[in-house]
Order: C-alpha cells, then structure tokens, then sequence
C-alpha cells in the first residue's frame, strides 16, 4: 500500500496543537500527527512561520474536502500533494 499523507496548513502553533488533538476526535485517527514549523521564504521572525499538521492516511480512509473543511475551521487549509 502506497504511504498516503495529508497536509494541514496552520496559521500557528497553538492552531497545529489544537487541530492536532482535536483529528483524534473528530476523524478517529490512531497515529500522533506530526507538527512542523514551515517559516516562510525569506523570514526569520517565528511569528511568521505556518505550521503543518502531516498525517498518514495508508488505508485512503480520511475524506480530503473533509480535513479541508477542519483546516478552515483554524483558518488553515490541507495542502494538495
């Protein structure tokens, strides 16, 4: 089976940890996502750095208009592979 994953793009960190608790609840996911600090090209100040959310998805379970409509609810949005 392919190596699925979804990427979640969060404005910041707080935002990544709450969507991250909260895609255990709302989709059942077993595995812990992965937070990722993605600085913007060019800045240096963290406050302008997005945070990803990657999850693996193997079994193609997670719906991606879905996980979309979570990120929005964080003003993120999942990114296309």
């Amino acid at each position: 089976m392919s190596d699925v994953r979804h990427v979640l793009v969060l404005p910041d960190r707080d935002a990544a940890q709450e969507a991250a608790e909260a895609l255990g609840e709302r989709f059942g996911i077993d595995e812990e996502p992965r937070l990722v600090r993605d600085a913007l090209a060019g800045e240096d100040d963290a406050e302008d750095a997005q945070w990803l959310v990657v999850l693996r998805d193997e079994a193609r379970r997670l719906d991606p208009g879905a996980l979309d409509e979570f990120a929005g609810e964080w003003d993120g949005w999942r990114e296309e592979p």
